[in-house]
């Protein structure tokens, strides 16, 4: 695979939030240290993201000591948030999983219905160890996931976006790329393969840490978002559609499941494994 390695590492403090670039992350079990351990749910408990909601592109998290956050957003003062006591539980449907989360405080729940114009709750994951299993279809016994869509990590390669990208420029809507790789919003970038290399991979080692590829990753309509305005517009959907339909999956990227513990770095070499 010649001289591939990590160009950049992505954490997701809150679900559908802006996300943060770190030098280096620790890998849990279920994802990055980190990584989509909160949510916000609707009135219904049904989990709120950019699908429904592009604002949410443009709120941000900072990680705060002893695991809280520092939420901030257009047009409203920052707000601290602690991780709440777990001293009782409220059902979320995370795209049709049922999982307990612990709710915020009622400051957060106001600050973030204020943002978003109407009534929603922040939620934290406690225990990702027990509290949402990965798809059956594709786990292994035991392996469990935060608030991420349904995989621990996800990872994409620039080369892939490369091509895209050259593809998107030919189409009818090139006007609208070249398209950054936040519209993709991975764990995990990888530079140095070919283009759509990653297709083959079924095991690769990030560095220290082992990882298995139980599939690759269908895309929905937050790739059409600007993660700097929150403005949806066609790509890359349009080009997906033509070029990367398989199996009725508009494919970007894996999904990836650890199988050893340990730290990622940017600029960790990249090895395929299987």
């Amino acid at each position: 695979m010649g001289h591939a390695e990590v160009e950049s590492i992505h954490v997701h403090p809150v679900k559908a939030f802006r996300g943060l670039s770190p030098r280096e992350a620790v890998v849990e079990p279920w994802g990055l240290a980190g990584d989509r351990r909160w949510a916000l749910i609707d009135d219904g408990g049904k989990v709120v993201t950019q699908r429904d909601r592009p604002r949410l592109a443009l709120a941000a998290a900072e990680p705060l000591a002893g695991g809280g956050l520092r939420l901030s957003a257009p047009g409203l003062p920052p707000l601290a948030v602690a991780v709440p006591e777990p001293a009782g539980t409220v059902p979320m449907d995370v795209f049709g999983s049922k999982v307990e989360g612990v709710p915020a405080d009622p400051a957060a729940d106001a600050w973030c219905s204020a943002f978003l114009g109407y009534g929603v709750r922040l939620v934290h994951l406690d225990d990702p160890a027990t509290r949402r299993p990965v798809d059956p279809e594709y786990a292994l016994p035991g392996e469990t996931v935060s608030f991420a869509d349904g995989y621990p990590l996800l990872v994409t390669t620039v080369a892939s976006l490369d091509a895209l990208n050259s593809l998107i420029a030919q189409g009818p809507d090139a006007h609208e790329g070249p398209l950054p790789m936040n519209r993709f919003r991975p764990n995990v970038v990888v530079a140095g393969t070919e283009p759509w290399a990653e297709d083959h991979w079924e095991r690769i080692a990030v560095g220290e840490v082992v990882f298995r590829v139980p599939k690759p990753s269908g895309r929905c309509v937050v790739t059409t978002t600007d993660q700097a305005t929150a403005v949806r517009g066609r790509e890359p959907l349009r080009t997906l559609a033509r070029h990367r339909r398989i199996g009725g999956r508009l494919l970007f990227g894996l999904n990836l499941v650890p199988l050893s513990p340990g730290t990622i770095r940017v600029g960790d070499p990249v090895r395929v494994l299987g």
